[in-house]
């Protein structure tokens, strides 16, 4: 996993052992880039179905929220945490194999709150679902 050089190791070492928490590990959740302004993670289609095995559109949610929340916690530094105050999601293609990856990126780093844009695509590169999430910051 890739991640900026300067956070800190205790940080780091939390949020990676976690990997988001237990639902992301029950999810495949495997973060690959990890840092504030800038993180990605890939899970697998498989395990992650609706009824008719497309691709649950809460899957795409809990991606999103689990990279949304690891980045603001990046942020937001040691001795504080994080906490989810707002998320929507606009899916907007299926996928029913391979992997699903989510790109997050900031689009608002505060003292008290984060806002990030996290785009899930498929193996061909398609966007599958756009997730907005803003976290708001604070002291432990």
């Amino acid at each position: 996993m890739r991640y900026p050089e300067n956070l800190d190791p205790e940080l780091v070492e939390r949020l990676v052992s976690s990997g988001g928490g237990a639902l992301a590990e029950k999810m495949g959740i495997e973060v690959l880039e990890l840092g504030a302004e800038h993180s990605v993670a890939r899970m697998p289609v498989q395990g992650n179905t609706q009824v008719i095995g497309l691709l649950h559109g809460g899957a795409h949610v809990v991606l999103g929220e689990s990279l949304g929340s690891l980045s603001s916690a990046v942020h937001a530094g040691p001795g504080r945490y994080v906490v989810g105050i707002e998320i929507n999601a606009t899916h907007s293609r299926s996928a029913r194999t391979g992997f699903v990856t989510g790109t997050c990126d900031a689009l608002s780093l505060g003292r008290t709150l984060c806002t990030h844009e996290i785009v899930m695509r498929d193996d061909e590169g398609r966007r599958l679902s756009t997730v907005r999430m803003t976290n708001l910051l604070r002291d432990a």
